[in-house]
């Protein structure tokens, strides 16, 4: 009896000074910077928790959360609650999320790329959204009849930047005349304003809106002044029909199942990711009806070409819309350029707001 007893003990006291939670199954927590419902960046993010909720990963979320200080204090809250996947996604809530990280090294981080300061236990992900935009541009620049296209963006920092540029060298790759105007709205979510800058574009005469921003809203302001919209984020064609003409879309499925798996494996690497149309991480919306055949099926050319790695849209010489030659002949433009872009090219309308 007293050797069990004793052995009883010992039990007690291993468990006692084994790691809390060490066998507990590992738990995902998501920040969302907007509503699920937003019909774009957040819902594809909330698909994608879902997703691991499918696989067996046990998940919760808080949406609606601001840029700022109380980004570490639901973070915080969530590693209390053990939380041990932190899924950060949105790109301002990086400073705050460093400084959680370096309190918390046994809980693995994942953000928004680019890294603004490395973390051994942070991950960073984001994808080569310009390439879809690009492939964007050879849509509005066939469908245009005004050769005049409205572009409304979020927030000036270089993955918006580099969509718009993309964008417009998709659409004077097919129509050299056609130009494009940028409004800006300075937020991620603000639906009225996206659709007070869609409106306004369509009432200068641009006949087809692209965006960025996280919502459908632009769209629908354009769609109701009769023009052509092109989506972001999501398929949005259900939202406005035929006159949807395509779009990008993420796909953070399988991605965040990788991740997941990678800290369940221990096989978790710090850094960036940028996924792209080659894995599936950024895709195209249907495209409408109304697009004409040979249209489409020079964007599934251009697609496969950019997702194969044997053609490059960004060509040299290339000028700002200021006139400076910001890619000169025998240069090449890589992703380390595009993390830094502040610059509009020619044919584009519009600055770079400095905030």
């Amino acid at each position: 009896m007293r050797a069990q007893i004793f052995g009883a003990a010992l039990l007690t006291l291993a468990a006692s000074l084994s790691p809390a939670g060490a066998d507990e199954p590992l738990k995902a927590g998501f920040l969302y910077v907007g509503p699920r419902a937003d019909a774009g960046w957040t819902a594809r993010h909330d698909e994608a928790r879902r997703c691991l909720e499918a696989a067996g990963i046990k998940t919760t979320f808080v949406e609606s959360v601001p840029e700022g200080p109380d980004t570490a204090r639901i973070e915080q809250d969530l590693i209390g609650q053990g939380y041990k996947a932190i899924f950060a996604t949105a790109f301002g809530y990086q400073p705050f999320t460093q400084k959680v990280a370096k309190q918390n090294p046994d809980t693995h981080f994942f953000g928004i790329a680019p890294t603004i300061a490395p973390g051994a236990n942070i991950q960073n992900v984001y994808g080569k959204l310009w390439d879809g935009r690009y492939l964007n541009g050879i849509v509005a620049g066939r469908m245009t009849k005004t050769n005049k296209i409205g572009f409304v963006a979020a927030q000036p920092i270089p993955p918006v930047i580099a969509g718009i540029n993309a964008f417009a060298l998709g659409v004077r790759s097919v129509n050299p005349k056609a130009t494009v105007s940028v409004v800006w709205t300075l937020s991620w979510f603000d639906p009225p304003a996206e659709k007070q800058a869609a409106v306004a574009l369509v009432e200068a005469g641009n006949d087809v809106i692209a965006q960025h921003q996280d919502t459908a809203s632009a769209l629908q302001g354009a769609i109701e002044k009769g023009a052509f919209a092109i989506g972001s984020e999501s398929d949005m064609s259900a939202i406005g029909g035929d006159k949807v003409l395509t779009g990008t879309v993420w796909n953070w499925c399988e991605l965040d199942k990788r991740l997941i798996k990678s800290v369940q494996d221990k096989a978790f690497r710090p850094g960036d990711y940028y996924g792209g149309l080659d894995d599936g991480v950024v895709g195209l919306a249907k495209m409408s009806p109304l697009v004409p055949t040979e249209v489409a099926k020079l964007v599934e050319e251009k697609r496969t070409a950019i997702a194969g790695g044997t053609f490059d849209y960004w060509k040299a010489p290339l000028k700002d819309n200021k006139g400076n030659v910001v890619l000169s002949e025998g240069k090449a433009l890589g992703l380390p350029d595009i993390q830094k872009m502040r610059w509009l090219l020619e044919g584009v309308s519009g600055a770079v707001p400095q905030k």
